[in-house]
């Protein structure tokens, strides 16, 4: 793998101090700086250069196997502080929306080393929009299912705070003991509005002020260090000059990360950037057509950005996934292998495994003594286990166990008259089952008994609504190939059967 390096431009003009470093590459452990290329893809690594020694590497991509090294995830720092380390660390960095506690635990096993919970709560828990129809309450129960099941930050979403100042230091104190690393605060009325969507309305400057400061108190009256990210959508709601003022007035009341939803493009952006530069500024990359342009991290890296929110990633493909896969078992198939994860797969995903491993320690060693030495009970109509000695012990082991055979017999179909003489001659036939795909491809094609009817439908499920048995009595004694069934099932593949 061929790595670029960021601001090479300045690298690549003094080729000769770089000429006897040596880079990373995942095939060879030790490659010279001649085989590294310049990149446009988000797989990079940042090399910072301090007394012509390699200080420090960070990485851009999520699933880089080389961990930012400014940034380790004790687990002896609090999530703010890791939070706060990450913030302080070069790059931008990126973080997945989640909406459960599952999401986010993939989340970090790709690798990520943060998240959001934000616009998909609401439609994963409630199965609506994030108009401000989820209270409180529920946030916060969905947010604390989300830190516990991970150990990476989790900044979360706290709306408009629920009221006024009063009710903001109540939900910054609430989120804290949710174990939440950071917490978004907007600027909007209630009932709040998605950002990228029409019918946003902002509360007055000073009313907006105050809750930031509100927030910076309830969390020095609660000892932590939880990162407050001032968000304002006073772009849409107003204009740009007074999203600008509210976030250097944020900026001054003392909030950590400064973010304006839905700006427009990126001269805006550089706009927000150019306010207090050692201040994080957060981007939100609405994925599928938001109001603002959709870069890259090496782009946002450029115009100043340090965190960016990508909040419609895992719930849309989830919604595609799920929507596709209902298609199919609607038509009578499960999904396709490659959309599907094995049991295994799943098991190891939700921790099985782990939580084999850890039972084990619990086991008792009374219960182990007992079933080793074995336990027979006083009362005569109790199963008892009794202690062999080491020749019935080695007598049982010498046992061959017969193999057990299960005997399947078919159901004979006869006549629709009841008559039960000998089976009409179409029993001794061969059925074909065949389907077609709707781009023309040939999906299945078999054959099997005409007499053994009672499992198609475990082959082909669309076929259950079909009565064979009528067909092939109606079919008589007729000769050559019959087509008994042809139709499209409800995926647009063609289902015909064939007697032959």
């Amino acid at each position: 793998m061929k790595l670029a390096i960021l601001n090479h431009d300045s690298i690549l003009s003094k080729p000769n101090s770089w000429s006897h470093y040596q880079s990373y590459s995942s095939s060879s452990p030790s490659t010279s700086f001649s085989n590294i290329t310049i990149s446009s893809t988000f797989q990079r690594l940042i090399f910072h250069r301090n007394n012509q020694n390699i200080k420090r590497i960070s990485c851009l991509t999520s699933n880089n196997p080389i961990q930012n090294q400014s940034t380790p995830n004790s687990s002896s720092s609090s999530p703010p502080e890791l939070l706060r380390r990450l913030l302080k660390s070069p790059g931008v960095h990126q973080g997945p929306a989640c909406f459960d506690a599952l999401s986010a635990k993939l989340v970090e096993k790709a690798g990520f080393e943060f998240c959001f919970t934000r616009f998909s709560v609401s439609a994963a828990r409630l199965g609506l929009p994030d108009v401000g129809l989820i209270s409180f309450g529920e946030m916060l129960d969905q947010g604390r299912q989300i830190t516990q099941a991970v150990s990476i930050p989790v900044i979360g979403d706290g709306d408009n705070g629920y009221g006024n100042a009063m009710n903001v230091k109540r939900t910054v104190k609430e989120f804290i003991n949710a174990g939440f690393a950071g917490i978004i605060l907007e600027d909007q009325v209630s009932p709040k509005a998605c950002g990228h969507t029409h019918g946003r309305k902002v509360v007055s400057r000073e009313e907006a002020v105050m809750r930031i400061k509100a927030a910076i108190d309830a969390r020095k009256e609660s000892g932590s260090d939880i990162v407050i990210v001032a968000r304002t959508d006073s772009r849409q709601a107003i204009s740009l000059e007074e999203s600008l003022w509210r976030s250097r007035a944020f900026a001054d009341a003392g909030a950590d990360v400064l973010f304006i939803d839905a700006l427009t493009s990126k001269d805006e952006m550089k706009a927000l950037c150019e306010i207090f530069p050692l201040l994080p500024k957060m981007a939100n990359m609405l994925e599928g057509g938001g109001k603002s342009p959709i870069l890259n991290p090496i782009e946002l890296e450029e115009i100043g950005f340090k965190i960016v929110s990508y909040p419609l990633s895992l719930i849309g493909v989830s919604i595609r996934a799920m929507q596709d896969a209902l298609t199919a078992i609607k038509g009578g198939r499960l999904p396709p292998p490659a959309s599907l994860p094995s049991f295994d797969e799943i098991k190891e995903t939700l921790g099985f495994n782990a939580y084999y491993e850890e039972e084990k320690r619990y086991d008792t060693s009374t219960s182990q003594q007992d079933f080793q030495r074995g336990y027979t009970s006083s009362s005569s109509n109790t199963y008892s286990i009794q202690q062999r000695s080491p020749d019935d012990t080695e007598k049982s082991d010498q046992i061959q166990l017969d193999p057990i055979i299960e005997v399947v017999t078919p159901e004979v179909y006869y006549p629709a008259d009841g008559s039960k003489g000998s089976p009409p001659r179409t029993m001794s036939r061969t059925l074909r089952v065949k389907i077609t795909g709707r781009d023309g491809s040939e999906k299945l094609e078999i054959r099997i008994p005409a007499g053994f009817l009672e499992g198609i439908t475990n082959i082909v499920p669309a076929l259950g609504g079909v009565n064979l048995k009528a067909l092939l009595d109606d079919a008589g004694e007729e000769v050559g190939g019959k087509k008994l069934v042809d139709f499209n099932d409800t995926m647009g593949d063609r289902i015909q059967v064939f007697l032959e």
